[in-house]
């Protein structure tokens, strides 16, 4: 009987996980532009299909629409996770699928957006404190560099270390690395851009 348990209990974290990818590949930066423009965000403005571009492109109501979705669709599968009673770290994987999901959605021939608002998203519901102190990091680091991309991801950076400051928690904290790591990752040409403008 108690394998029997464990059996279904796993089928349901599989379930859990592919949905949360699969919530992550809703683009909602292609959607607004879709629907408010009839356009492809993608062949427009930088390319990009998150937040920032779709303001350029599709003006402040563009920008909000965007950012609230991204945003939500991350804090809403971590959300589930807590409902649902599962443990922390299948919570955590939860949320790095739907970040996975953003970066690489599968409708769209796996490229995608960045993840610094569904990141955000995602830790205010898993660990608020975390989050606040992420956002004061990066107000921080802002005022040091003056830099929007170079403060956050510095910030997003010391995530894992800010989340094992209170909870003293070793997988949950390793399970944030990747999490944190693949949003720096992507900035990766953002990055080189500021090295150049600085040399």
């Amino acid at each position: 009987m108690r394998k029997v348990v464990i059996i279904q209990m796993e089928f349901e974290w599989a379930l859990y996980l592919i949905a949360s990818y699969l919530v992550g590949c809703i683009m909602t930066g292609f959607l607004v532009a879709k629907l408010i423009k009839g356009v492809d965000l993608r062949l427009l403005g930088s390319g990009n299909i998150g937040a920032r571009n779709a303001g350029r492109v599709l003006g402040p109501s563009g920008f909000v629409l965007t950012l609230a979705g991204d945003i939500l669709k991350a804090a809403a599968v971590v959300w589930a996770g807590i409902q649902f009673q599962y443990p922390p770290y299948i919570q955590l994987l939860g949320f790095l699928a739907v970040i996975l999901g953003h970066l690489y959605p599968i409708f769209l021939r796996f490229h995608g957006g960045k993840g610094v608002a569904s990141f955000i998203g995602g830790m205010i519901i898993f660990h608020p404190i975390s989050a606040v102190l992420v956002a004061a990091a990066f107000l921080l680091f802002y005022g040091i560099k003056r830099s929007l991309t170079v403060a956050g991801l510095f910030a997003f950076a010391l995530t894992p270390f800010f989340y094992w400051l209170f909870e003293k928690q070793w997988l949950e904290t390793l399970l944030l690395i990747p999490i944190s790591f693949l949003v720096v990752y992507v900035q990766k040409e953002d990055i080189k851009e500021r090295i150049k403008l600085t040399e």
